[in-house]
C-alpha cells in the first residue's frame, strides 16, 4: 500500500527499464502464492473440511493473512534501510493490496455470512464489542489507502497530500494488532509478536527519521 516518489519517479511505465538487482518474478510470484490461501479456505468450506464452526474458521485464517500481509508491505522500506536491499521496494504495493484483499474478504464474511447483512445487528455489535469496533476502524483506514494506491492517484492528489493520507497506514496496521489481541482474549503469542515486529519496524523508521533530521541541523 506504501507508495514513495521513486514508484512515479516521472518516467512513462513503457519507457522504464529495470534497476539492476530487479527481480521481475517476485511480484507475480507473491500474488500467486497469496492467493492460494483464499482458493485453498473456499475449496475446504465448499467441502466441509472447515471443522464444527467453518465461518469463524474462515474469518480467523483471512484475518490472520490479511495482517500478515499488512506487516509485510510495512516492513519493506526499514528492509531498505537497515539493509540496503532495493528490490524489496516494489513489493510494498503489492503486500499491501494483497493484505486489503484479504481484509476485505474478512469483512464481508462477517458482514454477508455471519451477520446476513442484517445492519441493526451489524451496528450493535460494532458499539458493543470492542474488538470489531477497533477492526472496523483499522478496515476503512485501509479503504482510503487501496483507492489511491494506483500512480494516476498519487500523481491526482499531489505527492504531499498522498503521503499524508497514507501515512495513515502508520495507525492502521496497530489498529489491525490491537483487533487481534481483543479477539484472542487468552492466548496472546500471536498477536504480541505481530505487535512486536510492528513496533520494531516503526522504531526504525523513527531512528532513521531522527538520524536524517540531526544530519540535516549538523
Amino acid at each position: 500500500m506504501e507508495l514513495t516518489q521513486e514508484d512515479v519517479a516521472g518516467v512513462p511505465k513503457k519507457r522504464r527499464t529495470l534497476k539492476p538487482g530487479a527481480r521481475p518474478w517476485l511480484q507475480p510470484a507473491l500474488v500467486t502464492g497469496a492467493g492460494l490461501p483464499a482458493l485453498g479456505i473456499s475449496v475446504q468450506g465448499a467441502l466441509g473440511k472447515l471443522g464444527a464452526n467453518p465461518i469463524a474458521e474462515a474469518l480467523n485464517a483471512f484475518g490472520l493473512l490479511a495482517l500478515a500481509l499488512l506487516v509485510a508491505s510495512l516492513g519493506c522500506t526499514p528492509v531498505k534501510m537497515v539493509t540496503g536491499a532495493g528490490w524489496v521496494q516494489p513489493l510494498r504495493r503489492t503486500f499491501g493490496l494483497l493484505g486489503f484483499f484479504y481484509a476485505a474478504l474478512h469483512v464481508l464474511l462477517y458482514l454477508a455470512v455471519d451477520q446476513g447483512l442484517a445492519l441493526k445487528a451489524i451496528a450493535a455489535d460494532v458499539v458493543k464489542r470492542p474488538f470489531i469496533t477497533v477492526g472496523m476502524a483499522a478496515f476503512l483506514m485501509l479503504v482510503p489507502l487501496a483507492w489511491t494506491s494506483t500512480q494516476a492517484q498519487m500523481v491526482k492528489l499531489g505527492g504531499a497530500r498522498w503521503r499524508k493520507l497514507h501515512k495513515l497506514v502508520y495507525i492502521a496496521v496497530p489498529l489491525g494488532v490491537l483487533h487481534f489481541v481483543l479477539r484472542v482474549k487468552k492466548d496472546l503469542t500471536e498477536p504480541v509478536i505481530f505487535g512486536a515486529i510492528v513496533a520494531v519496524l516503526l522504531g526504525v523508521r523513527a531512528v532513521t527519521a531522527m538520524r536524517k533530521k540531526g544530519a540535516a541541523a549538523g
